[in-house]
């Protein structure tokens, strides 16, 4: 560079004063002239010639010269050299220096117009400056294409008139008729308050609209934003469509007891994460589980990540895994030619009283059958000694003040491409019932087994409920029960659980998608190693986090069931459904729908009694409510 070339330094024009070794000294401006008559400010700085970039070599006039230089006309000049160039197609795709754009624009080039050339062609829509070649010193600029000037030019509109524009939109979303897609841009901060992202949202508080989620969700679907079968509540209880992402990697190699014989995989012939099986060998039960925790150790970033979920969600559009979907391959049962277990062997007495319990690490052989095989081959060698013993587990349990409750249960699939909604009533088979009971048996178990071992381990209890002594029949007897239920109890103390009818019990049957399970397998685990177990209190702290998830992603199940309900119910608005009253509130009556698995409270019913049946029509559903009012045909 020579003396007086112009520079670009920090993006502000500089000029070489004078070379001092390897490195330049260039002045520049520091502050301005102001209009009320302060003088500009100048400052020199020493640089390497790579902290600059050369516009012009020179010489120059001045520094004043070159910032003082006029613009006027360079934009239109600019103009009509972008059209020229891209008139042919040998430069329309070409990058320009800022040499040649002065010699197509304007004939020459002079040192003291350079930086002003080079400041309203940054500027300007038509061109955009090379940032490649900017790093390596150089100026060069690419022309845009229509399409791209269109958007620079919109967005540099929007800038300008930012504020009619919102009030044009916010007049159009109170109309409730926006431009979409348009205004989708806007209704972002609506679309983050209504899923719980946000607590708050000027967007309505602007268009006079109630700042509440269920507001937010009815504009969102009153605006054509979302459709009517947008479920936000996943997102609103902070959980991910998509399972966990974290590999557990090939079960690890350890030594495992190989059990003879066959165990069952029983489960419903939509399941994909089998992960319990049975057996009986003349003196023991056999219940296998799934092993994650082989590899799954305290504290990791798998075991966290599980805590934070608490269990996997289930939703009718879906499965939202606890733990990655890889898994399943190396860890369920019965996928494979011969799975990995954590085993509880139980030998029971005639009484079906639990005499002893033991832990281990297994291989064992796994056939998958349905519910419906189960139920159809009960009196099959290999099974009826299981349906026997969960028979007697039952009568056990019973004799000990268990409470049974049975309410209608319903699949809720949805379509992926069309939403269309299909509920259809669960059948309740002896099948699922012994399955049912052998986990009841392995929860007790392994509580027995934990209490006995001193390891601190999670416990679930249940106060004894409080009956009325006259309780009804039917359906409305068994809503009268669930009424009297007092709440489970999560921790580390050992306590009855009065609704199972036993003095301990412990959930350690689904590791792979309940975080209380897979902690306790882990604790069982470094027992049976004779490793460090986790202290009670990291035990009790760990144990509230994973319930206390677990608790948000019922929640957030229950509500998905929910509003798939009221899908179905708005896409078949004319169907009828049977209805049994359950309860009486004064003139009000409490409508159970077996069908949906659905309650219903219909007023001045008078003339209604407890199990009384009824035909109920939809009224009018509420999406955002979650309501829907029904009327007796």
């Amino acid at each position: 560079m020579n003396k007086l070339s112009v520079v670009l330094y920090k993006n502000q024009p500089a000029v070489v004063n004078d070379r001092d070794g390897d490195k330049y000294i260039i002045k520049f401006c520091t502050q301005p002239a102001t209009p009320g008559g302060k003088k500009a400010v100048y400052g020199e700085q020493k640089v390497r010639e790579k902290d600059v970039v050369l516009l012009h070599e020179g010489p120059c006039s001045s520094l004043d010269a070159v910032l003082d230089f006029s613009t006027e006309g360079m934009a239109a000049q600019l103009v009509e050299t972008y059209e020229l160039l891209m008139s042919d197609e040998s430069t329309a795709s070409e990058a320009i220096s800022l040499s040649d754009l002065a010699e197509y624009s304007r004939g020459g080039f002079k040192a003291d117009e350079a930086w002003a050339l080079y400041s309203v062609a940054a500027g300007d829509v038509h061109f955009q400056i090379s940032q490649d070649a900017l790093k390596n010193g150089e100026i060069s600029f690419t022309l845009r294409s229509a399409d791209e000037i269109e958007a620079l030019a919109k967005k540099q509109y929007e800038k300008e008139h930012e504020s009619e524009i919102r009030a044009a939109f916010i007049a159009r979303l109170k109309a409730r008729k926006l431009d979409l897609p348009e205004d989708a841009k806007f209704m972002g901060e609506v679309e983050a308050f209504a899923l719980c992202k946000t607590d708050k949202s000027k967007v309505l508080a602007d268009a006079g609209i109630s700042q509440t989620i269920e507001a937010a969700h009815k504009l969102l679907i009153d605006t054509g934003i979302w459709d009517f079968t947008k479920n936000p509540y996943p997102t609103r209880f902070g959980f991910s469509f998509d399972s966990a992402k974290d590999q557990l990697g090939a079960m690890p190699e350890e030594e495992r007891l190989d059990v003879p014989g066959v165990a069952y995989a029983i489960d419903s012939e939509h399941s994909a994460d089998p992960d319990d099986a049975v057996a009986f060998d003349g003196e023991y039960l056999w219940v296998h589980i799934a092993d994650p925790a082989s590899s799954v150790e305290p504290d990791s970033k798998i075991d966290i990540a599980a805590r934070d979920r608490g269990t996997t969600l289930y939703i009718p559009e879906g499965t939202s895994r606890m733990l990655c979907e890889s898994c399943l391959e190396d860890y369920a049962l019965g996928l494979k030619e011969d799975s990995h277990a954590l085993s509880f062997r139980i030998k029971l007495d005639d009484e079906s009283q639990i005499e002893e319990c033991s832990v281990f690490k297994t291989n064992v052989k796994v056939k998958r059958l349905t519910y419906k095989y189960a139920e159809e081959h009960k009196e099959d060698a290999e099974l009826k000694p299981l349906f026997e013993i969960a028979r007697k587990n039952r009568e056990r349990r019973e004799k000990n003040g268990a409470v049974t409750i049975q309410m209608p249960e319903v699949d809720i699939s949805v379509d992926k491409e069309t939403k269309k909604v299909t509920i259809e009533p669960e059948a309740r088979l002896e099948s699922n019932e012994m399955i049912a009971e052998l986990m009841i048996l392995a929860g007790e178990g392994a509580a027995r087994f934990a209490f006995k071992n001193q390891i601190p381990f999670m416990y679930i209890s249940q106060e004894t409920p409080d009956f009325p002594g006259n309780l009804p029949d039917g359906w409305a007897g068994q809503f009268a029960r669930i009424k009297c239920m007092r709440k489970r109890s999560v921790g580390i103390t050992p306590a009855p659980h009065a609704g199972l009818g036993v003095s301990f019990y412990s959930q350690v049957t689904s590791p792979l998608r309940r975080y209380g399970d897979l902690i306790s397998h882990e604790q069982l685990r470094a027992f049976i190693d004779g490793r460090h177990l986790i202290a009670k209190d990291d035990m009790l702290e760990r144990v509230a986090a994973g319930d206390a998830a677990s608790i948000a992603a019922k929640k957030a199940s229950r509500q998905s069931d929910t509003h798939w309900k009221l899908v179905y119910l708005l896409q078949n608005p004319d169907q009828e459904y049977e209805a049994f009253c359950i309860d009486r509130r004064g003139n009000d009556a409490l409508f159970l729908i077996p069908s949906l698995d659905m309650q219903a409270t219909l007023h001045n019913c008078s003339d209604v009694q407890l199990n009384d049946a009824a035909r109920l029509k939809v009224s009018k559903v509420d999406i955002p409510e979650q309501k829907v009012d029904f009327k007796r045909n």
